[in-house]
């Protein structure tokens, strides 16, 4: 297994000198940490970031030359609290869409073996703890399930209703005093979206436009949101990334995304691409990360599987991640976010009268 810091430091050596010589990345290392490297804990090191497929070796003998693979930023490992120390400006950025990311996600797994055997145990923990509720009982936990995702896809967003405040309106209809109208409606969009693919979770399978444009409308009704595919640039927050600026380019990119998606063999990978390549693209002028929230889940419940609702999360790191891949097109932390919040999901919902089932049973 690759050294973290080291590998972030070869990361970096390789990006500031496409192509390196064994004696180049050392003199790099020692600089770089201040110590004394050893060339056989480098050549080990490389050896793992080659057959992850991270690093390339081109040439023989001391003609022999490491740079980083097309598909290196996916998967590296970064230490995302000190990435974001460094203001927008001064972060190394793909100021630009990247034109190859699909291309390049499709030269890897989005989870590795591991982690698939993981998310797939959490999948059938899901389901027999489903299976062994009422009716009546799941449809609460889906009423459960709605109200917290509701709240804090809104939070992500600057909504400034509380949990409970949101339960209150999303059930009784009646609005928090002091807030306003648009986080109250913003919240109840959620909740019909919700439903819309609860009612149509076996349709959003192969993906398509149709579903995605549906759900974005959903979200975005009575907020003065166009509920078209955009036709100018928009700008992000906190970051130098500016997406695709014309309508063709990112009905194109949003096509090909679904592609993607569509050819994933496993929902987990399905439902995390379409969270970032929908956030990544921006094919709305606004709510494009609400629709991405909503889409993911959506083909996750297509296969009956556990519901992603992010309550856990902290709105910061769940940006962060976000901003990640737009900034660096890296996959890990939203990977980590994704992968809590399937353990999340598989112990907070959809069990109480399961574990006493299986109590009684004892």
């Amino acid at each position: 297994m690759a050294n973290p810091s080291r590998s972030a430091l070869i990361f970096e050596i390789l990006e500031s000198r496409p192509s390196c010589t064994t004696a180049e990345l050392m003199t790099g290392l020692e600089k770089a940490s201040g110590a004394k490297q050893s060339q056989i804990t480098l050549t080990r090191e490389l050896k793992v970031l080659i057959e992850s497929g991270q690093v390339l070796r081109d040439g023989k003998g001391r003609a022999i030359r490491y740079s980083l693979s097309p598909t290196a930023n996916l998967l590296r490992s970064i230490d995302v609290d000190k990435y974001f120390e460094r203001s927008p400006d001064e972060r190394p950025c793909f100021e630009r869409y990247n034109l190859d990311i699909l291309d390049q996600l499709g030269q890897i797994s989005v989870f590795d073996d591991k982690e698939l055997k993981l998310l797939s145990a959490y999948h059938k923990e899901f389901q027999a703890q489903k299976k062994a509720l009422s009716p009546t009982l799941v449809k609460k936990e889906f009423e459960r399930f709605t109200i917290e995702l509701s709240w804090k896809s809104s939070v992500i967003e600057g909504n400034t209703y509380s949990l409970l405040e949101t339960e209150t309106l999303l059930k009784e209809g009646i609005a928090a005093k002091g807030k306003k109208a648009e986080d109250a409606r913003m919240l109840l969009n959620h909740k019909t979206a919700l439903g819309f693919v609860q009612e149509h979770a076996a349709d959003f399978f192969p993906l398509n436009l149709r579903y995605i444009e549906k759900t974005h409308s959903l979200l975005v009704k009575g907020l003065g949101v166009s509920d078209r595919l955009r036709k100018t640039l928009v700008s992000i927050t906190g970051t130098r990334y500016r997406p695709l600026d014309n309508e063709f380019q990112v009905r194109e990119a949003l096509e090909g995304a679904c592609r993607h998606i569509n050819r994933q063999k496993d929902c987990f990978s399905r439902s995390l691409l379409a969270i970032l390549l929908i956030s990544y693209i921006q094919p709305f002028e606004d709510g494009n990360k609400r629709t991405s929230r909503i889409i993911g889940n959506a083909l996750l419940l297509n296969k009956n599987s556990f519901p992603l609702s992010f309550r856990s999360v902290d709105a910061t790191d769940y940006k962060k991640a976000i901003l990640l891949f737009y900034e660096r097109n890296n996959i890990t932390a939203f990977k980590e976010i994704f992968i809590e919040q399937a353990e999340f999901s598989v112990k907070n919902y959809y069990r109480s009268t399961a574990s006493n089932i299986n109590e009684r049973k004892k």
